[in-house]
């Protein structure tokens, strides 16, 4: 959805923990939309369907107690009434057909509001949706995947349970108690509505106190129900991992340990709501016996009839269903305002990155990538760029090379705004990229990862992610530029053939040849090539490099590399070390300088000639190449 259809008016949603009326001041534009009146016309006839249920609901006892009355010997219907309906079977005809309107009226109410509800639903939790992918990527990392699915889930079915009971069910439910109070006012007397009043401060005062006690236990077995899910998820992502090191046993000892927190916190729940339900019904017995009393007392001094008995018990009966439900709603909303009280806390979380007031787009017209006196950190006390000045000029190619930890893929992340530099500036063009629209930016720029991470969806749907709108033909000739298109059509399905999860159906050069592809269909004037042939064997490897110097080719290009023979040809070569730029220069002004580079480049040469001397003897490559062609550490956040 784009923003263009987000409905207006909507306020941004703030955790207020156990303020409910706040939350459902902020959660009233999704029930009453200002830019939806066909919902609002749904809302209005859903109220007035349910003001009738309500209406017949306190009519249909005066039914029965004139045919018990008529039934009795005692007289029937009052005098006003026809005869022939105030006859005993038309009493009876009329008693049900009222207690068949009521139904009929409180399922209009549900069939008309079910579609407000569900757009409220889906308001927020686009808005939820929406608001994760502007989160920068520091709350992402920190983050367990498995978890935050769980959150959301269940705040999108606590705003459905909040959305429909307040709107359909509170209000109703206290027009029908004062109804129901002044009919037993004018037909009986004030001390029966002042015991019906007291049965419902005790029922109303009980009901809230034990579901208080019970909201702890919920927010425990959630806390268990999201730790289980984490673990299954995160130990199913790392099936291989897990068969590699044999540790199925380990894994599921941690997984039932999570589940057997969530059996116990369960079981909590489920004994404390049976001695909720069993405290409430023996508070509404024992009020409604007292008011049955007095009403049989009254009919053997004869100040009442028998119908009146049997309209006390009537009416009782129908208030017990909304005090039920009262208790019930009141549980529901309390239980779903726990389970969105993390959704509301994620729709707090700011953005870390934020464009300015009316930033404009970033304007390129060449691709000139400039870093001016950089240094950043993600924390204070631990600096990784120190200083670092660098330009590439449009279509240039600068490659950054360097150990671990030196920076080189921190530079990358810079580039692409996912954090702002705590010094100095990146400019793009001469612009400031703070001070223009953080898309544009990346809409710029293209990135050929190191680990190709893949949807679960087709190739087609993979390739076609660099730029949605692409035709079939355009998707095509990406993948025959990245060398991928004859692999694709040898395929039983071609395009349409599933890669599985994270794309695990493919292999790593064939991962690597769909984001080139996808890369490709993007367009980019800028280019990142993040390591993008280090875990590949050596002959992936050079048709992946072939297929990367097509890419590049009229691009602003950035290499960040560990495999220093891919980088040979770079217009300039920048060293980090330790965050900072230690030498640059051409491949051959380096060697020629016999410093940090050359000594990098020695020592590949050295790993390299041990693997050809492997590889002669016959030990097969991908047994040595994880030793001796990947780096054997991750840049450290």
């Amino acid at each position: 959805m784009s923003d263009a259809n987000k409905p207006a008016g909507q306020p941004r949603i703030s955790a207020a923990r156990g303020h409910t009326f706040h939350t459902l001041r902020n959660l009233w534009p999704y029930m009453w939309p200002a830019d939806r009146p066909d919902l609002k016309k749904r809302v209005l006839w859903a109220v007035l369907a349910l003001l009738a249920a309500k209406v017949i609901t306190v009519l249909v006892p005066y039914a029965f107690k004139w045919v018990t009355d008529a039934l009795a010997g005692e007289g029937g219907g009052p005098a006003y009434l026809p005869a022939f309906l105030a006859a005993p079977v038309m009493l009876v005809v009329a008693y049900n057909f009222g207690r068949i309107l009521t139904v009929a009226f409180n399922q209009m109410r549900d069939a008309l509001f079910a579609r407000v509800g569900q757009h409220a639903v889906r308001q927020l939790a686009w808005k939820t949706f929406r608001h994760l992918h502007q989160l920068s990527l520091r709350f992402h990392l920190a983050r367990r995947t498995g978890g935050l699915s769980r959150v959301i889930e269940r705040g999108t079915k606590g705003i459905e349970t909040i959305v429909r009971f307040t709107i359909l069910n509170s209000v109703p439910t206290v027009i029908e108690f004062a109804l129901t109070a002044a009919v037993i006012w004018y037909n009986f007397s004030w001390v029966y509505v002042v015991i019906i009043a007291v049965t419902l401060w005790a029922y109303v005062v009980f009901t809230v106190r034990a579901s208080d006690w019970r909201i702890s236990i919920r927010r425990e077995m959630n806390d268990s129900d999201t730790d289980a899910n984490s673990k299954a998820i995160d130990s199913l992502l790392n099936f291989e991992t897990v068969k590699y090191f044999g540790n199925e046993a380990m894994e599921t000892e941690r997984f039932d340990g999570a589940m057997s927190r969530y059996e116990m916190a369960a079981t909590k729940t489920w004994t404390s709501l049976a001695w909720l339900n069993f405290g409430q019904t023996v508070i509404f017995s024992i009020g409604m016996a007292v008011s049955m009393i007095l009403s049989a007392r009254a009919v053997m001094a004869g100040t009442q009839t028998v119908g009146d008995f049997v309209m006390i018990n009537a009416l009782l009966m129908q208030l017990s269903v909304p005090l039920n439900f009262i208790g019930f709603v009141y549980r529901e909303i309390k239980q779903g305002l726990v389970d969105i009280e993390a959704m509301f806390q994620l729709l707090d979380v700011d953005p870390e990155i934020r464009d300015k007031k009316d930033a404009p787009p970033l304007r390129v017209n060449e691709g000139a990538i400039a870093f001016e006196h950089v240094s950043f950190s993600y924390d204070p006390e631990r600096p990784i760029l120190k200083n670092v000045s660098f330009e590439v000029p449009a279509g240039g190619t600068l490659a950054i090379v360097g150990p671990s930890g030196a920076g080189k893929s921190t530079i990358s992340r810079l580039l692409f705004r996912f954090y702002d530099v705590t010094g100095g500036r990146i400019t793009i063009d001469g612009q400031d990229l703070r001070d223009v629209e953080q898309d544009s930016v990346r809409a710029a720029i293209g990135m050929v990862p190191q680990d190709t991470v893949l949807f679960n969806d087709t190739i087609g749907y993979n390739i076609r992610y660099g730029r949605y709108d692409a035709t079939r033909d355009d998707v095509k000739e990406a993948a025959r530029m990245a060398q991928i298109a004859d692999f694709i059509e040898s395929l039983p399905e071609r395009y349409d053939t599933p890669v599985g999860e994270r794309g695990l159906k493919l292999s790593g050069g064939e991962k690597q040849r769909v984001a080139i592809a996808r890369t490709i269909l993007k367009g980019p004037p800028i280019l990142i090539l993040d390591e993008a042939t280090s875990a590949l064997d050596t002959a992936t490897e050079q048709d992946i490099q072939t297929a990367l110097d097509r890419v590049s080719q009229n691009r602003t290009t950035l290499v960040i590399a560990h495999r220093l023979s891919t980088v040979v040809s770079a217009d300039q070569i920048l060293v980090l070390q330790a965050g900072e730029v230690v030498e640059r220069g051409t491949h051959i002004e380096l060697m020629e300088r016999g410093g940090v580079y050359a000594d990098m480049w020695a020592r590949q040469r050295e790993a390299d000639e041990a693997a050809e001397r492997l590889r002669e003897s016959g030990v097969a490559e991908e047994d040595y190449l994880p030793s001796l062609r990947t780096d054997p550490e991750a840049e450290s956040l």
